[in-house]
């Protein structure tokens, strides 16, 4: 059992939902919009509690992130809501050009990101969107672990100015964050010091990470683990002094090989400290149609790929 123990088990969606209404009771100047999906997003007992700041946009995702750039002119703080192939890959345009470029205070909150999306296939599994997101100048990009994690975000994110891109999942996981926790946009969190590898993981693969540890430690291998919450603003220190004392790391993400937090992890590396550095996410593919967990086990992002990686990557160090 991982040195955290499972509070409860929920979806990372409801805490963004959570979030939001705790927001809309103590911040007036929040207000929300949605593309046709607001049970799915978790945003409805906001809209039932404040009618009259909840914008029910429809099908019409491009057109939400041009309003929602209109409302911060007027001082507002809006949230947009919907899958997260639709609140990048659809709008990548509109969100270039009306919210990165001229720096609007719109928060991207974006469902149903990645594998996890589960039955619904390729077309929704957008892998993609951290890379995307991330190359924008400006943008803060945050990818969070549980529910927990996910309601202290949506909070933390309301008080920071500029664009932000929120990704969180549908599915069920455990919640083991505590629930009290203060998030710091751009901090890194240890979760287990260890002294033989150092393992980078983000979003849903961080509980694997902690199951993963717990595996290693059998093998008489320490691990340290470090939920890198935030991809951007990236905490290269962290990343740094970790390495450093163990020599060799392991990144694990619901995300492509390319454009995510194993890019930012090697880049860091090569340019202040070099070592080996094994990928667990997912290798330049689509998805496909299945449960959650089987899809999670066919592209390699379970616990037992990252205990395997962990063993690559100090065998390469000892090299």
């Amino acid at each position: 059992m991982p040195l955290f123990p499972i509070l409860d088990k929920k979806d990372t969606r409801s805490g963004f939902g959570a979030g939001l209404l705790e927001l809309g009771k103590t911040n007036p100047n929040v207000v929300a919009l949605c593309a046709d999906l607001t049970g799915s997003l978790k945003m409805d007992a906001f809209a039932k509690e404040f009618p009259d700041r909840f914008f029910q946009v429809g099908i019409a995702e491009a057109n939400m992130m041009g309003i929602a750039a209109g409302l911060t002119v007027g001082g507002k703080i809006p949230f947009t809501g919907t899958f997260a192939n639709f609140s990048t890959g659809r709008v990548y345009d509109q969100i270039r050009q009306s919210i990165a470029y001229s720096d609007k205070n719109v928060k991207i909150c974006a469902s149903h990101a990645g594998l996890t999306l589960g039955e619904d296939g390729a077309t929704h599994q957008i892998l993609e969107d951290i890379g995307l997101m991330k190359m924008l100048p400006g943008m803060t990009v945050i990818n969070t672990c549980d529910y927990n994690q996910t309601k202290a975000a949506t909070i933390a994110i309301a008080a920071h100015h500029g664009p932000v891109y929120l990704r969180f999942g549908r599915p069920v996981v455990p919640n083991f964050m505590p629930a009290d926790m203060n998030f710091e946009i751009g901090k890194a969190l240890t979760l287990c010091d260890g002294s033989d590898v150092s393992i980078f993981a983000t979003g849903h693969l961080v509980w694997q990470a902690l199951v993963a540890q717990e595996v290693l430690k059998e093998k008489g291998i320490n691990a340290e683990i470090i939920n890198i919450h935030t991809i951007k603003p990236f905490d290269v220190n962290a990343v740094i002094a970790s390495v450093k004392k163990t020599g060799c790391a392991v990144t694990a993400e619901e995300h492509q090989f390319n454009g995510g937090l194993g890019d930012s992890v090697s880049q860091a590396l090569a340019r202040f400290f070099p070592a080996p550095v094994e990928y667990v996410g997912v290798n330049d593919s689509f998805g496909e149609s299945g449960t959650p967990e089987q899809l999670m086990v066919k592209y390699g992002l379970s616990s037992n790929n990252i205990v395997e990686a962990a063993l690559k990557v100090i065998a390469r160090r000892k090299a």
